[in-house]
This record gives structure tokens, sequence and C-alpha cells, in this order.
């Protein structure tokens, strides 16, 4: 870890907020000669190296970088283990290039739109954001609008928008999945964890085992419907097995969403793998640490945060560009739980 010193550190040193240090070094607002003469002394002082790149014309200066992630009221104070790593990855490629972060959760109601607007956005304390989580398509176009400033997306969907976004490829790491029970000889399969009306994310994780089973000719789906959920997994795992017990394997559309599905599983007197076969989506810390431990489709959590951070600093140096998608390809990890069909 680089211990050059940060726009965090000359802020504190001048006894004023992170983005009043930014937006003084990059010539924005209005600030008394006191607080820029602190400012600029704090950076003389420490020998702070502003990051200075050549530029398009209509460039915009990023020194600070925000962070927004959506936080549903229900989940608080669980923290994601998914997006745990989306950050980490973001914080990471932003010590390479001396770049301060602020973080901000939303608060979003039933229809996951934001109940307020983090201050870092209304007081102009950052230069660029970058979206964390599956958000709705008139909260991120809000926030977007209000933000005023470079914004890429993170496993967050607004179809048809001006936002850079980097995504896993949900539809085939799903159908990979699904692939693998149907060579280990499974024929009927069923899925657990989404909704017709789910994320994008999930609809395309049920999209890919359908395409898998149309594809090695299997017409029958075994769906049930249920929230994204430890809970949902479970009751919807229950429901399906009590439903159609010939069921030999699950695809459940997250890790957590398996987890519930073993539970349910072993209530029922069904040994994992022996007879009943389990795949999840995500590789969370808890999938290897779990008995026996969950084959899962792999997500490159850490990249996703570090390509965030790189698509932010060329659009804020190229902002009339084309929007750009990045897609990041997935890996089936296999463990314990799955074993070929009798």
């Amino acid at each position: 870890m680089s211990n050059s010193p940060t726009i965090r550190d000359v802020a504190k040193q001048a006894s004023v907020s992170v983005g009043t240090a930014s937006n003084v070094l990059n010539n924005k607002g209005n600030f008394s000669a006191d607080v820029r003469n602190r400012v600029l002394s704090a950076v003389n002082m420490l020998g702070y190296k502003h990051p200075v790149r050549i530029a398009a014309p209509n460039a915009v200066p990023l020194s600070v970088i925000g962070v927004i992630s959506k936080r549903d009221p229900a989940d608080y104070p669980a923290i994601n283990p998914f997006y745990s790593y989306v950050i980490a990855g973001i914080d990471r490629e932003c010590q390479r290039h001396n770049l301060s972060l602020m973080y901000a959760n939303v608060d979003v109601d039933e229809l996951n739109r934001p109940n307020a607007l983090p201050p870092m956005l209304l007081e102009r304390q950052v230069d660029g954001i970058i979206m964390i989580g599956t958000f709705l398509e008139h909260t991120i176009h809000r926030i977007g609008k209000s933000a005023n400033m470079p914004v890429v997306l993170v496993d967050s969907y607004a179809p048809g928008s001006v936002y850079d976004s980097i995504v896993s490829d949900n539809l085939m790491g799903a159908f990979h999945a699904v692939q693998h029970l149907i060579d280990l000889g499974h024929r009927r399969i069923g899925l657990v964890g989404s909704l017709a009306t789910a994320y994008p994310s999930i609809r395309e994780r049920r999209k890919g085992y359908v395409k898998a089973l149309q594809a090695a000719g299997i017409e029958q789906t075994y769906i049930e419907d249920s929230p994204l959920s430890r809970v949902g997994g479970y009751e919807a795992t229950l429901a399906l097995l009590r439903r159609t017990p010939s069921i030999s394997a699950i695809f459940a559309c997250n890790d957590e969403v398996a987890m519930g599905a073993m539970a349910a599983a072993r209530e029922l007197g069904r040994v994992i793998p022996d007879d009943l076969s389990l795949i999840g989506f995500d590789d969370i810390d808890l999938a290897q640490e779990i008995s026996p431990t969950l084959t899962t489709v792999h997500v490159d959590k850490v990249l996703m945060g570090v390509l965030a951070v790189r698509h932010l600093r060329d659009r804020a140096e190229n902002p009339g560009r084309p929007a750009l998608t990045t897609t990041l390809g997935t890996n089936l990890i296999i463990r314990e739980s799955v074993s070929a069909s009798e």
C-alpha cells in the first residue's frame, strides 16, 4: 500500500472537507482566501501530488470518487457479501491513482425508490459517482441527473441510458451451471430464487436455466418463484420438493438462496449431494465454508470494482464518448454439493 499523501490527508491538515480540498485544487467553487491558503499550504507541507492528466478539452477533473450503494431497511445492518468485494476493488484502484473515496448508502422504499439523496451529492463533495447494486431505472436517472457528473454503474441497469456500466454474464453463467448438472445425468432440475419480474441480473439467470434445458432437449422446467434471499430459497425448495419429489438437482439464483435450499433439503431428509445436487451463484465466502461446500458460479467482484474506477476515469477525461457496457465472464467452481445422477 502506498504511503503517499492523499487528498483526504490534505483536507484533514487544512481542517476542511475532502470535497472542499478537491474543489480548491480543481479551481471549482467560491472559497475565501483563508480556505484556499490553508489547502495550498497543506499541499506544500505534505508534498501531495495532485493528479494531472492530459485530457479532452471538456474533461472533468477527478480527485474524489463517491460510491453509492442501495440499502434495503430490512437488511440493515447486514453487510452485502457481494458488494463488499466490489468496494474493495474500487478502493484498491483508487489507491493506485491517488484518488479519494466517499461512501454513502441510499435507503430505498418497497419500490426501490431512494428516500433521499446523500449529502455528498447535494453538497457537490465528489467529482464522479460509482453506483453499486441493482437500482431501478428511475433511481439511476434521478441520481445521475442530480449529480451532473460522470456516473458508472456496477451491477445496475438503465437501458438506453448514457451511463457506463460493469455487469457479469449472468445468462451464460447460469447456462453453464445447469449444463453441468445435465452433463452429470440430471434431467429434473429445479430453479429457486427468482421472479419473472426480478432485477435484470436475476432474470438473466432464469433465462440461462431455461436455455440450458432447451439446448439439451429437456422441455420440462421446475420453477418455484421466490425472493432472492435465504428464507425465500428455503420456502421455495420445500414447496418444490414436496410438489415434485423426483427432482434430483436445483439451481439457486445466488448463494444465499442456495443455503436456504440446503436447509430445506435437510429438513425433508434429502442428503446433499447424494439425494439432491445443488449449485449457487456469486461464490461468496460462505460458499466454501459450509458443509458440504457449495458448487457455485464465480463472479470476479473485485475486478468489477477495479473496472468501475477505470471507466470513471476514462469517462471524466472523455465525457463525449459513447456509453460502454463491460460484461465479465464467469467460472463454475465445482465443490462438494453436486454429484452424478443415478
